[in-house]
C-alpha cells in the first residue's frame, strides 16, 4: 500500500468498537460478522457467494502473502460485504498471482480492516454469537465516529433474500459435449462444483434460482444439483416448492444451502447455529461406513427436524448436527459441507462419483 493509509473502524451491534488500518475500498458496508478458521484459501473464501450479506473475518493472522489470481476464484465477484484480518502482507509472491489483496478488494469495491485483535473478536463472537456489524474505511476520522456508525446499523440477515442477488440471471452451460446432462439450480454456486461435474463428463446447465420445476424438467436432465448459497433457507419458499415438485424424478444432489432447502421442501426444518461452521478441518462421521472425513464447511444454519423418508447419513463429530441425509427411494441425497473442497481436503470428492452412479 502506498500513500496515506486510510483508517478503519469495525462496530458491532452490541456496541463493541475496534479501530485499525483500512485497505481495499474506501466505503462503509454492513453485514453479519462471521469467522473462518482456514489457514489458506482467502481468495476462494472471498469469492464464495455463500458469504453474501456477511463480513468475513479470518482467524489466521497473516493474509495476502500469495496475492490473488484468476485460477482460484469461485465466482466473478468479491461476495462478503467486508474483510477483517489481523495483518495484511504488503508484498505477495506466487507464480500465478497477478494482483495484491489490497488491489483485489479495491477493484471490487469492498473495504477491509487489519491491525486489530482478531483473536478477541473471534472469542467475542464465539461467546455472544454472530451479529450485525458495520465496517468503514476513510482517511477522515469524523467518518469513523462509532456512535454515528452504530446508528446506521439496521440489519436483519434472516429477512433478506441474498440468493436472488448472487444467482445467475440467465442460464449458462459448461462442459458442452458431456455425456450426462445436469441441471444445476444456482443459489450461489461455487465454480468448484461445476468443475468437478465437468471433469466427470457432464454438461452442466446452470439455472437461475427463480427457475420452476417445469424449467428444470424441460432440460430432461439425468441429474439435478441444488447448490450452496447465502442466507436463511426458511424464507426461500419458491425454492421449497420447486424442489418438492422435482422429487421422484431425476436423482437430486444437494450441497450446503441445497441440503437445507431439501429439508424444508419435504417437511423438515432448519435452525441457526450460534456462530456457524466455517473452515477446512471439520470432522464428519459417515454413519454408514463409520469412517470420519475432514471437510470444508461454510454455513450458519443446520437441519433440525429431518424430513420424512430421509435417513441420517453424515453427522458432525463436534456438535452432532446433521451433515448429510438421503432418501434412497427417490434418489435424493445431500450434504451440509462442501465436497468440491476449494480450498480444503479432498476426502469427499467421492460424493460426485456417487452422483454419477445415480445418474
Amino acid at each position: 500500500m502506498s500513500g496515506e493509509k486510510p483508517r478503519a473502524a469495525l462496530v458491532l451491534k452490541d456496541g463493541t468498537v475496534l479501530h485499525g488500518q483500512g485497505f481495499g475500498a474506501n466505503c462503509e458496508r454492513i453485514g453479519e460478522l462471521v469467522f473462518n478458521t482456514s489457514m489458506t484459501g482467502y481468495q476462494e473464501a472471498l469469492t464464495d457467494p455463500s458469504y453474501g450479506g456477511q463480513i468475513l473475518m479470518l482467524t489466521y493472522p497473516l493474509i495476502g502473502n500469495y496475492g490473488t489470481n484468476p485460477a482460484d476464484k469461485e465466482s466473478d465477484n468479491v461476495q462478503p460485504s467486508g474483510f477483517v484480518i489481523r495483518e495484511m502482507s504488503p508484498d505477495f509472491e506466487h507464480r500465478q498471482a497477478n494482483s495484491s489483496l489490497d488491489s483485489f478488494l479495491k477493484d471490487h469495491g469492498v473495504p477491509g480492516i487489519c491491525g486489530i485483535d482478531t483473536r478477541f473478536v473471534v472469542r467475542h463472537i464465539r461467546d455472544r454469537g454472530v451479529m450485525p456489524a458495520i465496517l468503514a474505511t476513510s482517511a477522515t476520522e469524523r467518518d469513523l465516529e462509532p456512535k454515528k456508525l452504530l446508528e446506521k446499523l439496521e440489519f436483519d440477515y434472516s429477512s433478506i433474500d441474498f440468493v436472488s442477488k448472487v444467482s445467475v440471471k440467465e442460464p449458462q452451460v459448461f462442459g458442452k459435449g458431456g455425456k450426462k446432462r445436469v441441471a444445476l439450480i444456482d443459489y450461489g454456486v461455487k465454480m468448484g462444483i461445476v468443475r468437478e461435474l465437468v471433469k466427470r463428463g457432464c454438461v452442466v446447465h446452470v439455472l437461475p434460482s427463480s427457475s420452476t420445476a417445469a424449467d428444470v424438467k424441460a432440460l430432461e436432465p439425468d441429474g439435478i444439483l441444488l447448490s450452496n448459497g447465502p442466507g436463511d433457507p426458511a424464507i426461500l419458499t419458491h425454492a421449497h416448492k420447486t424442489i418438492r415438485e422435482l422429487g421422484g424424478g431425476a436423482p437430486i444432489f444437494g450441497i450446503c444451502l441445497g441440503h437445507q432447502l431439501l429439508a424444508h421442501a419435504f417437511g423438515g426444518d432448519t435452525y441457526k447455529l450460534k456462530f456457524g461452521h466455517r473452515g477446512v478441518n471439520h470432522a464428519v462421521l459417515d454413519t454408514r461406513s463409520k469412517k470420519v472425513v475432514i471437510t470444508t464447511q461454510n454455513h450458519g444454519f443446520a437441519v433440525g427436524k429431518m424430513p420424512g423418508g430421509f435417513e441420517l447419513t453424515h453427522e458432525n463429530v463436534n456438535d452432532k448436527s446433521v451433515e448429510g441425509m438421503a432418501d434412497s427411494g427417490r434418489g435424493i441425497f445431500s450434504v451440509q459441507y462442501h465436497p468440491e473442497a476449494a480450498p480444503g481436503p479432498h476426502d469427499s470428492l467421492y460424493l460426485f462419483d456417487e452422483f454419477m452412479k445415480k445418474m
